[in-house]
């Protein structure tokens, strides 16, 4: 299968509730992207890696660099690999001066060390078809490499309006939050639409 180069354009997170963020991730000279909902703490820990932050003292994911480094095993990508009930799976493409190996991890950890050690993140186009989102000329002006947005996360209601909405309106409404850089409430929407393809 043909790998996909993608780079982090965005992190968001939510005004509403407090551990709710997401990565964006964008296809390398081309318009899709895929978000994915992350938790605080990997949120804040790509966040850190990305601007290029000391802490006083590592972060785990910093101790993990520390550890493979000390150890001479070097991270050579990441591949978001499957996605299975909306969960994506990671791998690690690492080696030492014996082997090379795969180790499974969780997508947002693995993007946290591929910032930490500038390896390239992939993935695949079936991947791309089912959870990511198309930009169009105009919206990809609007966001800009390492990009931090602000957005809101649909709540239960709205998540109800979704399902009574036609797929038109959902096509319309996705159209409008991407304008707006709302990647949370693009994931529902995403949803919604694509549990109707089925």
């Amino acid at each position: 299968m043909k790998k996909i180069e993608l780079e982090i354009v965005a992190l968001s997170h939510s005004i509403t509730q407090t551990h709710s963020y997401a990565v964006v991730l964008g296809e390398m000279n081309g318009q899709r992207r895929l978000p994915i909902v992350i938790g605080g703490f990997e949120a804040q820990a790509i966040a850190v890696a990305l601007e290029k932050m000391n802490p006083s003292r590592p972060l785990t994911h910093d101790l993990m660099k520390n550890f493979m480094v000390a150890f001479g095993i070097e991270l050579h990508e990441i591949i978001i690999s499957d996605l299975q009930e909306g969960i994506f799976f990671s791998k690690l493409i690492c080696s030492s001066s014996n082997d090379t190996i795969e180790i499974d991890s969780r997508t947002s950890d693995a993007l946290a060390l591929a910032v930490r050690f500038g390896c390239p993140v992939y993935t695949y186009e079936n991947i791309l078809d089912t959870a990511g989102i198309i930009m169009d000329d105009k919206k990809e002006k609007q966001v800009s490499a390492k990009e931090e947005a602000i957005s809101s996360t649909p709540s239960d209601d709205t998540t109800n309006d979704l399902k009574n909405m036609s797929l038109d309106e959902l096509n319309a409404m996705l159209n409008e939050v991407l304008e707006n850089e709302d990647y949370i409430k693009a994931i529902a929407i995403r949803d919604e639409i694509n549990c109707r393809k089925k």
